[in-house]
């Protein structure tokens, strides 16, 4: 709202209300959705390894116009339809390791708080029921319509294209409630059948799950005017008190330089683009940048995300290695490391806080990261003495816990490795053939025929397959 960043103090202490845009649930979540997933998930986690006990909300709108059009097109049921694509929404997030919200109201089932709000808006003379049947909310009586999106009334009447409906007082009134049509799902109110319009949604459940005033409101950008503006203009002149005292918005995913769209050809679901590329680098690829900032999505940032994460996983498994020899016979057991050690670390972590509680500064925490997992790569090459070995378990047990609060660097470092890079063509070589070949070049080896082991490393090589020989055998990984 001020455009600003600000100190977060939260309306309960201890206590976090944060209230998401969810999807509609008529197809796939696209890629744009999975930065919304990602970044609140982020903000929840984030908030929680704080110590708030946060009440995170994400609503799902399962009755519109292109779900209803989408319905009639496929020839099933309307629930049928959303229960299908509700479904797939809660695997894809899952697989971005986002954890569920704490709740997740569906607009079906709060008809009645929409009508409610409704009818006190009405009662206040904030609402209007016009010939058609409709009924609209009246902008022009909403002192502050504009004060989110910092857009004046006048400018917008004035510039205006919208269409002009006669059964309307302002071009910009926005309906709460749509007359019934035939054939189309309804509901009983005072103004006759109908359905709820979507503004109302947002504002009726986050009042229902939050209260009258709550923390953080947060979506994607392309709702900040007019979703959110009117979500405003519907909830403080319903109840007379501040709707949200935290806005953020996270912003536009272009793909190849250009805006996201069905009709360019260039609109990617999570699951077309999970084909591709591991969950954890899709995932790796949104923290990568601040939410706040547009995004360039492309094959090519793709794989650079997966090359940055794979820094922190091949430092993850260089470590493992080490310490699996140097502490072989000893049970795993912790070396205990000196306080001077547990100090060098930590600075790592107080440079990872510092990034993170500036406004969720994503990129500067996981470049802290990258200069702890080069930290960790370091010692694990020059680790020889007691105190080196608790240096290395300090550092990465660091290295694990920081990662853990954007929920990255947790999966075994050997599966995302082999993790699979981009398109899958015909001639790629599968894990069974590559592991074919790995053992053809140790039996090669063993039998001192060394032309040929080269040949297979550098047959896999061209394969963008790279080994890693050490004592405790051959690894491979793809580049």
């Amino acid at each position: 709202m001020t455009t600003d960043k600000r100190k977060f103090e939260p309306l309960q202490a201890g206590k976090v209300g944060m209230y998401v845009c969810g999807m509609t649930v008529y197809d796939y979540c696209h890629i744009g959705h999975a930065r919304v997933m990602v970044a609140f998930d982020v903000v929840s986690r984030w908030m929680r390894h704080l110590g708030f006990d946060v009440n995170y909300v994400r609503n799902i709108t399962d009755i519109d116009d292109k779900i209803i059009a989408r319905a009639n097109e496929n020839g099933e049921k309307i629930g049928d339809l959303t229960e299908r694509f509700i479904k797939a929404m809660h695997e894809d997030a899952a697989a971005l390791g986002c954890a569920d919200p704490n709740s997740e109201p569906r607009a079906t089932e709060h008809i009645d708080e929409m009508l409610q709000m409704i009818d006190t808006l009405e009662q206040k003379d904030h609402a209007y029921a016009a010939a058609n049947g409709d009924v609209y909310y009246a902008v022009e009586t909403f002192e502050g319509y504009g004060k989110l999106s910092k857009r004046k009334l006048d400018d917008l009447q004035a510039g205006s294209r919208v269409d002009v409906d006669t059964d309307k007082k302002n071009p910009f009134d926005f309906v709460l409630w749509k007359a019934a049509k035939p054939g189309e799902p309804q509901w009983d109110s005072n103004w006759g059948g109908g359905r709820p319009g979507w503004h109302i949604e947002c504002s009726a459940m986050s009042t229902k799950c939050l209260g009258n005033s709550f923390d953080i409101h947060g979506g994607g950008h392309d709702l900040q005017f007019p979703h959110h503006e009117n979500e405003i203009a519907q909830s403080e002149a319903a109840t007379g008190c501040t709707y949200a005292n935290n806005w953020m918005h996270v912003g536009f995913i272009n793909v190849d330089g250009e805006k996201m769209s069905k009709s360019l050809g260039n609109f990617f679901t999570i699951r077309e683009v999970m084909e591709k590329f591991h969950p954890e680098t899709i995932r790796f690829f949104i923290l990568s940048s601040h939410y706040r900032s547009q995004v360039n999505f492309s094959d090519a940032a793709l794989k650079e995300a997966h090359s940055g994460l794979t820094r922190v996983y091949q430092a993850l498994k260089a470590a493992e290695a080490v310490l699996n020899e140097k502490l072989a016979g000893q049970a795993g057991e912790s070396v205990e490391a000196s306080t001077e050690v547990v100090n060098e670390i930590s600075g790592y972590s107080a440079n990872f806080i510092k990034a993170m509680n500036d406004d969720f500064n994503t990129p500067q925490a996981i470049s802290v990261l990258f200069s702890l997992a080069k930290e960790v790569n370091k010692l694990a090459r020059e680790t020889q003495s007691e105190q080196d070995i608790a240096k290395l378990q300090t550092a990465v047990a660091t290295l694990k816990a920081l990662a853990a609060t954007l929920n990255i660097g947790q999966v075994n470092p050997t599966e995302f490795l082999q993790a699979q890079i981009g398109a899958v063509s015909e001639d790629q070589m599968s894990d069974e053939q590559i592991d074919a070949l790995i053992q053809e070049r140790i039996d090669a080896k063993a039998n001192k025929d060394f032309a040929r082991a080269d040949e297979i490393r550098d047959l896999l090589q061209q394969n963008s397959i790279e080994l890693e020989d050490s004592k405790q055998g051959t690894t491979w990984r793809r580049i």
